[in-house]
């Protein structure tokens, strides 16, 4: 999980070099050198002739020498550091007073080193937006290599992306054709007094000086850059396989008239690679992790060969066990995985979230690992510090941001995982407490209070704390495998006792199970690690003794193969939240078919909405509380409509090969999606009553937080809102752009059309009027919004083409890591789901499609609807008659 580059804040006037600025430099430059000439040949005046010459000739020479090393003087190396404080490590960090030399081992040169950027400290201004301790921010590999003739040592930063065999001659270009690039140059100080080592003075790339190691704020978003006045080095730390930097960085951020002073401290680790990288193993679409780039050259191929490989820890068995591992033994990794508890979290939680830790052990189980995964308290604080790579650490960050995500620092070489953090915001818990008030509050009395007990928060808390463990041992959102559990199965408590938690796998977000009956007695309706991340782990980190990856893929493709028809198993890729596909593969439901679950979860709600009042409001007590569980409710219903509305449209994917007979793209059965419309109809386009109770609307309106406080929505103000978002939505030009892409492929009386789509729309949104009769405020809200979605995205749909252009990070999103989006309810944060990990073209040419002939075909319907009864209802029907009519008229050019 990866920090997205938003600018956070509008940056002031940008810094302008005045032209005068630029031409006194060379100007006094000038005077110096001719000053300095002059006092030369005056002092040869008073010699004689012959030793005027030679003097001069000799001073001549002297100043041609000092101007060609300028810059370049070798120091004695005891002078220089006799009064240094020494640290040993890595290499050697000299600390005179403010002043930090490295002094590196000529044998390191060329090696590869892992620049690991993390935020420290933060102000209140950056904690806002969600910018706390433990984020790592940016990493880079580099290499140093000395220029002796410069007298300096060089950075390159390599992007590690290319293989090909050291024999081979395709190998000569490779070298020549991806070079690193030169970021940084440093002058030698001094050798080492057995010239091994040379020494360098690093404090420019760390103290805001230079931006070549460390562009925080840029890399954060800001744009600005650091005041060196107020920055600075506060410590550096040497261990045997990395350098620890911590800075402190200012600036200041100009907004308006305004201008906010921005201080935090930034830790820099800088560490050497392994000799060897780990063997990576190639990835497969059809099982979830994350990958890194790689591409592979040789003097054989007739293409290049691309591969992914996946981002993983190096798992793997000590030698004397290989053997007993390889019969099936189950034997103890070379090195476990171990996390460190932030000594700041509260202690109430600490056990729950070290057992959503070890609950992974079940998996590496699979892999033949016993003990590969642990976590543990930090005992002793005196060498502990969080930001440094040694330390894999859950980090708590005391933020009012709702969220965690679970990041890693990855080797590009080979994908291993070398250390990742869990990055845990404190009021991550205000959404699990409305999540299990909302979705299982009446089926488990304990989750029904405003402050629930430290036990049930802390049983919650596990399921976050395994769910982000499994994004640091490298596996992606797995949104397909609630899928793969039938819904009246999760009535089931023996079902769901056996299977454990809502779905096959926790790195979905199937949240709490909200199809449970309070008749049913389940009592199992938390998500819990399932057989899919079992098998994943198993089959990403399963050890084999081969050398070439490549040897790997006949038996990874079997594992896959094996289970290729079992829904358990399924990998369903996550989606734009905005644009769903794949209806299977959603966040937040629940069960293989999205009507009937969301029918069971409406029954609850049902039975929720009158209770609010009573469970979020305490005897003088103000109804703030009852009014922000009123809108976590809201948001349920909304959710579930949105489930249903992804069948609509739909397309299975799936990733097929050779010999499984699946087909890549299937259009979701006809009578599934018209039973889909049908649900919409019944319990979405309008606002059901019972949804906005009478008697808790005369206590609070719906309540959300924001970063300004809370906002109270009027229930008028909130049905129009989510009214005309559905609606859009569902006539959306790519849903639209995907029917008749299907109708297409598999034929008109197979698919459900456009025009049976709108058709049935018209006929809903006009209901009263085609009855002739008199229409009421909400009656004509829906028409209004109906037509207002049909003339924007047909507006909008006839724009001047642009050139779409690829995003910044079109090709670096697919390897990042996740946020998670533990927002409220799922509609404040901004998660990671806004990313469609898959690309597939529908919407091209938009404007000769069908879809604007549909749209304009179906205003022009209903125009002539509206003429036939402008004059009939009361006053306030007639006038919203004739509005529409001008609307469409006015927008489709009509006389």
């Amino acid at each position: 999980m990866i920090l997205n580059k938003t600018s956070f804040f509008s940056t002031g006037k940008k810094h302008q070099i005045k032209l005068a600025d630029t031409l006194r430099i060379p100007f006094f430059a000038g005077l110096v050198c001719l000053f300095a000439f002059s006092v030369n040949a005056q002092s040869t005046k008073k010699l004689p002739k012959k030793i005027a010459k030679k003097t001069l000739t000799d001073t001549l020479k002297k100043k041609s020498v000092a101007d060609s090393t300028k810059g370049k003087d070798l120091k004695n190396y005891t002078e220089l550091l006799k009064k240094a404080k020494t640290l040993n490590g890595l290499f050697k960090v000299h600390q005179i007073e403010t002043d930090y030399y490295f002094e590196i081992p000529l044998k390191l040169m060329g090696k590869d080193f892992l620049i690991v950027n993390k935020i420290s400290s933060v102000p209140l201004a950056l904690n806002e937006f969600g910018l706390n301790k433990g984020i790592n921010y940016d990493n880079k590999v580099i290499r140093f290599s000395q220029n002796k003739l410069a007298k300096t040592v060089w950075v390159k930063s390599i992007v590690p992306q290319v293989e090909s065999p050291a024999g081979d001659a395709i190998t000569r270009s490779v070298n020549d054709n991806f070079v690193g690039s030169v970021i940084e140059s440093f002058k030698i100080e001094a050798y080492s007094p057995d010239s091994s080592a040379v020494v360098i003075k690093m404090n420019r790339v760390f103290d805001g000086t230079d931006k070549s190691f460390n562009d925080v704020f840029t890399d954060i978003g800001l744009g600005t850059a650091p005041k060196t006045s107020l920055s600075g080095i506060e410590h550096i730390k040497s261990f045997p396989q990395n350098i620890v930097v911590r800075a402190l960085l200012s600036t200041k951020v100009t907004e308006g008239r305004s201008s906010t002073p921005i201080s935090m401290a930034v830790t820099t680790n800088l560490l050497l690679l392994p000799e060897k990288p780990m063997k990576p193993r190639f990835a497969d679409d059809r099982v979830g992790f994350f990958t890194t780039p790689r591409w592979y050259f040789s003097d054989a191929q007739h293409k290049l060969e691309t591969r992914e490989l996946l981002t993983r820890w190096r798992m793997e068995p000590k030698p004397e066990d290989r053997a007993r591992y390889l019969k099936g033994e189950l034997v103890e990794p070379v090195k476990p995985i171990i996390f460190y508890i932030d000594p700041s979290t509260p202690v109430q939680w600490r056990k729950q979230i070290i057992a959503g830790v070890v609950d992974w052990q079940k998996a590496f189980e699979q892999a033949g690992f016993k003990n590969a995964i642990q976590a543990r308290e930090v005992t002793d604080t005196t060498d502990y510090d969080g930001d440094d790579i040694r330390y894999s650490e859950i980090t708590y960050a005391a933020s009012a941001k709702s969220n965690a995500m679970g990041p890693a620092v990855v080797d590009p070489r080979s994908g291993e995982i070398l250390e990742s953090d869990v990055i845990w915001w404190h009021n991550v818990m205000t959404s699990l407490n409305f999540w299990m008030r909302v979705q299982t509050g009446v089926i488990d009395p304990e989750a029904r209070k405003n402050k629930l007990s430290d036990e049930r928060m802390a049983h919650a808390i596990r399921f976050v704390s395994s769910h982000e463990i499994g994004h640091t041992l490298g596996l992606k959102h797995n949104m397909g495998s609630s899928f793969s559990f039938p819904v009246d199965s999760l009535r089931s408590p023996s079902f769901t006792k056996r299977m454990g938690g809502t779905a096959s796998s926790i790195m979905d977000y199937a949240r709490f199970n909200y199809v449970a009956q309070p008749q049913d007695k389940v009592t199992n309706i938390t998500p819990q690690i399932g057989l899919y991340d079992k098998y994943a782990i198993a089959w990403g980190y399963r050890w084999f003794d081969v050398e070439d990856p490549h040897q790997e893929l006949p038996v990874l493709r079997e594992w896959i193969k094996a289970h290729a028809n079992d829904p358990l198993y399924h990998y369903g890729e996550q989606q734009d939240s905005k644009n769903v596909i794949d209806p299977r593969a959603q966040s937040e439901d629940l069960g293989d078919d999205a009507v009937k679950a969301s029918q069971y979860g409406l029954a609850n709600l049902k039975r929720l909405v009158p209770q609010i009042s009573t469970w979020a409001s305490n005897e003088g007590e103000d109804y703030v509380q009852a009014g922000k569980l009123f809108m976590a409710a809201i948001f349920q219903w909304q959710t579930y409509a949105e489930h249903v509305m992804a069948n609509i449209g739909g397309l299975y994917l799936e990733n097929p090969v050779a010999g499984d007979d699946k087909n890549a793209y299937t259009a979701v059965p006809k009578a599934m999606q018209v039973k889909a419309l049908k649900f919409l109809k019944e319990e979405a386009i309008n606002a059901p009553e019972w949804l906005f109770d009478k008697d808790l609307l005369k206590k609070t309106f719906p309540i959300k937080e924001s970063p300004m406080g809370p906002f109270e929505y009027a229930p008028y103000n909130l049905k129009r809102e989510f009214q005309y978002g559905l609606l859009y939505s569902l006539v959306s030009q790519e849903r639209l752009l995907r029917m008749m892409e299907m109708e297409v492929m598999m034929g008109k009386e197979n698919v459900f059309t456009v025009a049976e789509l709108l058709k049935e729309l018209r006929a809903t949104a006009f209901a009263k009027t085609l009855s002739g009769k008199t229409l009421s405020v909400e009656d004509r809200m829906l028409e209004q919004n109906y037509v207002d979605v049909l003339l924007v995205s047909t507006d909008k749909m006839l724009e001047k083409i642009t050139k779409t252009a690829l995003k910044e990070n079109a090709f670096k999103l697919k390897n990042e890591l996740q946020i998670c989006d533990f927002g409220d309810n799922g509609k404040t944060a901004a998660g990671a789901d806004q990313t469609s990990l898959r690309n597939i073209q529908f919407s091209s040419m938009s404007r000769t499609s069908d879809v604007a002939a549909a749209k304009r075909g179906e205003l022009l319907q209903i125009v002539t609807l509206l003429e036939k009864n402008k004059g009939r209802g009361d006053d306030a029907t007639k006038g919203h008659y004739m509005d529409l009519i001008l609307r469409i008229r006015q927008s489709l050019k009509m006389n």
